[in-house]
């Protein structure tokens, strides 16, 4: 019986990138789709399950900001790398807070993209807790967060969130109230060989407060603790 290939998907223009992109990943096993603009790469990642899409900013017909953006309106969390020739941090934020994995910048290092693509889909397939002794549902009074099925529920009504939105909430349900340093949670989310800024995880931060709390300006779940980092209070 042979394994099932993880499937990815590139929506790339640049015909060079896209075809080295394809030959090296099939070399590692994966099976690959590329598109070419925008408006075909969305409607792939819409009508076919892959596990994961690597999205370029700059595309002819719609550009990758805008298929992230419908993606996600849309309800499909599948992982996103998204590649751009420009590195602003504004960039990098946008793409971060429209629900992207992860931001690369070309040129990029063809073992930092595997590196990085094996990070993503590790976070797609498990998810580790710090202790032991936390349930595997955790409660408190408005909110569900279900640690197997990693499913979480607002007032009874489900949220949607990124595997990486996930995975950063619940880094922090698992330190049971501890406080934890941006630093232990990019170390803990993405792993020690992550390149990213910190900012980063003040990006997610925000996201999450958007769609579980009240008030996102005045948290009661995810708490600053000023000059140290992020804890969560149930």
């Amino acid at each position: 019986m042979t394994e099932e290939k993880t499937s990815i998907l590139i929506v790339e223009d640049d015909a060079s990138i896209a075809l080295g992109l394809q030959l090296n990943l099939e070399a590692e096993n994966y099976h690959v789709a590329v598109e070419v603009d925008g408006e075909a790469g969305l409607k792939h990642a819409l009508k076919d399950e892959v596990q994961l899409v690597i999205l370029d900013v700059m595309l002819p017909s719609t550009n990758g900001f805008e298929v992230l953006r419908r993606l996600r309106e849309s309800g499909v969390l599948t992982p996103v790398i998204m590649l751009s020739a420009r590195g602003s941090e504004s960039e990098k934020v946008m793409g971060l807070e429209l629900g992207a994995e992860d931001y690369i910048t070309k040129p990029f290092g063809l073992a930092e993209l595997l590196a990085r693509i094996r990070v993503v889909l590790r976070r797609g397939q498990h998810v580790q807790q710090k202790s032991s002794t936390l349930p595997p549902i955790v409660k408190t009074e408005k909110l569900i967060i279900d640690s197997g099925t990693r499913e979480v529920l607002k007032s009874g009504a489900p949220v949607n969130l990124t595997t990486t939105e996930f995975e950063v909430l619940w880094c922090l349900v698992a330190a049971q109230g501890q406080v934890l340093s941006r630093e232990d949670i990019q170390n803990h989310v993405w792993g020690p060989e992550h390149h990213g800024t910190l900012r980063t995880i003040d990006n997610f931060l925000l996201q999450l407060r958007s769609k579980l709390e009240d008030d996102s300006t005045s948290p009661r779940h995810l708490l600053t603790v000023r000059g140290v980092g992020y804890r969560f209070s149930s």
